[in-house]
């Protein structure tokens, strides 16, 4: 045997790590070290939001793509074992009109608002419970038993009154488009202890005279925010939020107060003036954010609540007068 015999081979399978300053082996850098930052980046939120009610009005173009519509979910139920109490409000636009097209239904607008006929309302109805509804209740439980539908007519969780539109200085009949009146959050509540997540869609009973009401999601959703005492309102749409000077500008406000937003509400567009007077009413009543972000973007709800930068519009209430801080 030769000496060439004795000669240490290379190992192929073992790289020499590093030494550090003490002659120890330097710790490896590991694929995964930017996930556990991104964990970390989360933790201040995380202490925030735990315990707390979010009520998220979900809607615009995440209600009709498959794949913003299981990230949505995913977001939810992300939500709800992160230690958070997610209520989704939603109504249904699209399908509303896709289904009168195949009906052979004529949708008539007036001031921005469907016009709902007693026959059209049996439409909403049956579109926003049992086809909306349950297709949402049905991605969120594919992570568990979470979800539960139920509408604003359950439990009177939702009481409304007709609502009549001013188009220029006239009073139009809507037929039934109602405004909400009263919320009742007592069944909420009860499935928010038992630790499920409430879908609610968005009609409600009118005391007055027993018929049921389309109402607005994104006012339904703000008034269920107060009552609930949630913590902040999410409104889900299709920009990226509100703009500083649309069309000039598509520079997004990234936070404002709701006297700042009060002023803003008359040049506002038609489509993001009932979203935005959901915030202001929702921080005026005791919430403590109103944000409105790109249903566009995979994960929206997660990048507002848990990074650092955020995204969209959020509104805050209005600092309070110097004499009367503690």
């Amino acid at each position: 045997m030769t000496d060439a015999d004795h000669t240490p081979q290379p190992d192929s399978g073992h790289v020499p790590e590093a030494a550090d300053a003490d002659g120890q082996p330097a710790a490896r850098t590991h694929s995964a070290l930017p996930k556990a930052r991104i964990l970390i980046e989360a933790l201040p939120w995380l202490t925030r939001f735990h315990g707390k009610t979010v009520v998220i009005k979900f809607g615009g173009n995440a209600m009709v793509d498959e794949e913003l519509k299981a990230a949505f979910a995913q977001d939810v139920v992300f939500l709800r074992h992160a230690g958070l109490r997610p209520v989704v409000v939603h109504g249904g636009g699209p399908q509303i009109t896709a289904h009168f097209d195949k009906l052979g239904l004529v949708t008539e607008f007036k001031a921005g608002l469907r016009v709902t006929t007693p026959e059209a309302m049996d439409v909403v109805r049956m579109v926003l419970a049992g086809q909306v509804q349950r297709e949402l209740v049905g991605l969120l439980n594919r992570h568990g038993p979470l979800a539960v539908g139920l509408t604003g007519e359950d439990a009177h969780t939702m009481t409304a009154t007709k609502r009549y539109a001013d188009v220029d200085g006239e009073r139009v009949d809507l037929g039934r488009v109602g405004e909400i009146t009263g919320i009742d959050a007592g069944a909420i509540q009860a499935l928010l202890d038992d630790g499920r997540i409430p879908v609610v869609s968005s009609v409600a009973r009118s005391a007055d005279d027993g018929h049921v009401y389309n109402v607005n999601a994104d006012t339904a959703a703000a008034a269920l925010a107060v009552a609930l005492g949630a913590e902040t309102l999410m409104v889900l749409t299709d920009v990226e939020g509100l703009y500083a000077d649309w069309p000039a500008s598509d520079d997004v406000i990234s936070q404002l107060t709701a006297s700042e937003l009060e002023k803003l509400l008359p040049d506002l567009s038609s489509g993001m003036v009932p979203k935005m007077e959901g915030c202001l009413y929702a921080v005026r009543g005791g919430v403590g954010t109103a944000r409105v972000l790109d249903g566009r973007v995979q994960h929206a709800i997660l990048l507002e609540i848990f990074t650092d930068e955020g995204i969209g519009t959020m509104v805050v209430p209005d600092p309070a007068p110097e004499g009367d801080q503690a």
